[in-house]
């Protein structure tokens, strides 16, 4: 083999894991949550039971509002908010930063959840959430790998955001806004 042929299946060894890690991230998660014994007395700094729900609703409500935050912001960065002037260095800046609160604040959730509860699927909100839940950290890989790859078509970074976004919106949906909503959450 010639150098060039090397390096061109090195290539394409690297966009298949690059395409499979994802995957592989969202379905490690979920075959863990589903053969981990749930602990249902775990809690979250410090915190039990319906302490720990309500602390998680506090922080999953604290996420969605940071997902949306990064919404406007990666629009304003490639200048899709009408009348708005151009992003400086500090917008990129904000939505870097805003991206690694928004993983950081998701892990403590993301542990208590898999850990206490594991992955269900007897219920339709709770698998719902579940499978969410997994998705997310799948989400957030190919997000991450896309941002790193500059050879990718345009609509790949809005879908892997948009992915990752709708993956908070369902776990918000699903968690937070239900138990605040008095375990309601229309059409579950």
């Amino acid at each position: 083999m010639h150098g060039t042929e090397r390096s061109s299946a090195a290539g394409r060894i690297i966009r298949v894991v690059e395409v499979l890690l994802p995957i592989a991230v969202a379905g490690a998660l979920f075959w863990y949550g589903r053969v981990h014994t749930p602990d249902y007395s775990g809690g979250l700094f410090g915190e039990r039971g319906n302490d720990a729900q309500e602390l998680k609703a506090r922080l999953g409500s604290a996420l969605m509002a940071l997902a949306l935050v990064q919404l406007v912001l990666a629009l304003w960065i490639y200048g899709k908010l009408p009348g708005v002037r151009a992003a400086s260095r500090g917008v990129h800046r904000a939505h870097r930063i805003g991206g690694l609160v928004a993983f950081l604040l998701s892990l403590p959730v993301a542990y208590h959840c898999i850990t206490v509860y594991g992955v269900q699927l007897g219920d339709t909100r709770v698998a719902i959430h579940s499978v969410a839940g997994c998705a997310l950290y799948g989400a957030f890989v190919a997000k991450v790998l896309v941002v790193r790859h500059r050879r990718l078509p345009g609509w790949a970074l809005p879908v892997a955001g948009g992915a990752l976004l709708c993956a908070i919106a369902l776990l918000w949906y699903t968690a937070a806004f239900w138990y605040l909503n008095g375990l309601q959450a229309p059409g579950l």
